[in-house]
């Protein structure tokens, strides 16, 4: 059975899993035999194999682990960190990518901005833990605001969390004016409530669950504040439904206390608290988003999100080495919408250039950027990284909704009425990268479909807006 998931792996179409590519670490990974030599308290958990080769880290180590994300916070983000034994540490790639999709959320522009909000992006951390890590990288990377929730609401919040998530905001003064750490059980609602078992909920039935979020306290509510508004939530939830089944991984150690790992339903059940909590705040939040451990609850998740009414549903999968997440975001505002003009023919091909530094520009940080510009619309793309290009296609209903409304291709928007079927199939367009001179690019798209020849035109023109802003303020 191994090898037939194995063989379905390799024959998929889909372009190879990587790292989002704005992720510092995507391009290579941390050398730690240099990080040792400049940080000697890193040295004695990194090893070099005798007769030369890359140096290793012993991930079954949780001082190792803590260590090695206490490096790479200060080495690479100017961030001063430490938990005490025991508590969740985790992986800063990893965090990092999850950073970056909510940034590519935001900047799609899907969603309009909430009319109360303010200039600066506003994020809210639930679950923050000891670690603290999503705020700190947040307002590290892009100046983000944040309020860090602290305390798992399924069982008591814990002192050391609370302590060291300030701790370790305190110890940031550039970055502590744009962080608040807010005590989830002093919300009004809050009452105590049953603490994590042992044995996990055999029955994993849809019934089973829904009774074991009908039996707790609320995550969002009480805890958001009146008149409060953000851009986007965000969480990693406790993944396991006992402490037994989160220590079946002996390949890592990352630590992390009951309240972390584990609660009563496991994901599933807190996910899905999050998700009917989010009814409560349809206009206060412009992404709801939560990271998930298994890919079985993805759907079954997404199909919840559907059920209470969202608007926009949004996946994506994150990697670090041979571990993968993936990641589940909704909005209940509607999306915006561009009208194309039908009577105004569209263009075949379209190009612009991008110059650069070299480093900056290169085409394959070029292409991947490219990529994710359109995968983040759900639109299916085909990476071929030999010849620098992409082939995009528009999904079936979104194809038909363009064609026959003259309507700009609507995203992740999920439609449940019953549409035509289009028999409009195949690749829409592709999308080149060509370098010039070093620096230098040209980037060209190709209409393939003529009957989206509006749409083609808009979304290349948006592709270009972002494309220019990533990489040619970055070289300035």
């Amino acid at each position: 059975m191994g090898r037939g998931k194995k063989r379905r792996r390799e024959n998929d179409s889909e372009a190879p899993r990587t790292m989002h590519p704005r992720n510092r670490y995507a391009a290579a990974p941390p050398d730690f035999a240099a990080l040792a030599a400049l940080y000697p308290s890193f040295a004695p958990f990194v090893s070099v194999p005798a007769g030369g080769g890359r140096a290793s880290v012993d991930f079954t180590d949780f001082d190792a682990t803590r260590e090695l994300t206490r490096v790479l916070l200060l080495h690479d983000h100017g961030i001063s960190w430490w938990i005490p034994d025991g508590q969740l540490c985790p992986t800063v790639p990893n965090r990092s990518n999850y950073i970056h999709w909510i940034e590519d959320l935001l900047s799609s522009n899907l969603i309009p901005p909430i009319s109360s909000s303010s200039e600066r992006v506003r994020g809210f951390d639930i679950g923050t833990g000891a670690n603290c890590i999503y705020p700190l990288l947040g307002a590290s990377l892009l100046g983000w605001n944040f309020v860090g929730s602290v305390g798992l609401l399924f069982v008591d919040v814990t002192d050391v969390a609370l302590e060291w998530a300030k701790k370790n905001v305190e110890s940031n003064p550039h970055l502590a004016g744009l962080i608040e750490i807010r005590n989830a059980n002093e919300a009004p609602c809050c009452s105590k409530s049953e603490t994590v078992d042992e044995e996990p909920i055999r029955e994993n039935t849809s019934e089973a669950v829904d009774n074991v979020v009908r039996s707790i306290p609320p995550i969002l509510v009480g805890v958001v504040k009146d008149n409060e508004s953000f851009d986007f939530c965000m969480c990693n939830p406790p993944f396991f439904e006992s402490m037994g089944e989160a220590g079946l991984n002996p390949k890592t150690s990352c630590g992390g206390t009951a309240q972390e790992m584990a609660c009563p339903g496991g994901e599933q059940a807190f996910i899905t608290h999050i998700i009917e909590d989010s009814v409560s705040f349809k206009n206060s939040f412009r992404w709801f988003t939560s990271m998930v451990g298994r890919k079985t609850n993805l759907k079954l998740l997404a199909s919840k999100v559907r059920e209470v009414g969202a608007s926009v549903v949004k996946t994506t999968e994150f990697v670090q080495g041979q571990t993968a997440r993936w990641g589940l975001a909704w909005s209940f505002i509607a999306p915006r919408k561009m009208v194309i003009r039908a009577s105004i023919p569209g263009k075949v091909h379209h190009s612009f250039m991008l110059q650069g530094h070299r480093h900056i520009c290169g085409a394959f940080k070029v292409l991947k950027s490219a990529e994710t510009f359109f995968c983040a619309s759900n639109l299916s793309c085909k990476t071929d990284s030999v010849s620098f290009s992409i082939d995009v296609t528009i999904p079936d209903e979104q194809t038909q909704a363009a064609v026959l409304h003259g309507d700009d291709f609507p995203g992740a928007v999920e439609d449940n009425s019953t549409k035509p079927h289009s028999a409009i199939t195949g690749t829409s367009f592709r999308i080149s990268v060509f370098e010039q001179i070093p620096g230098t690019l040209l980037i060209r798209g190709s209409l393939l479909n003529k009957a989206l020849s509006g749409t083609f035109s808009s979304l290349f023109s948006q592709l270009e807006d972002t494309l220019k802003e990533e990489f040619c303020r970055k070289a300035r």
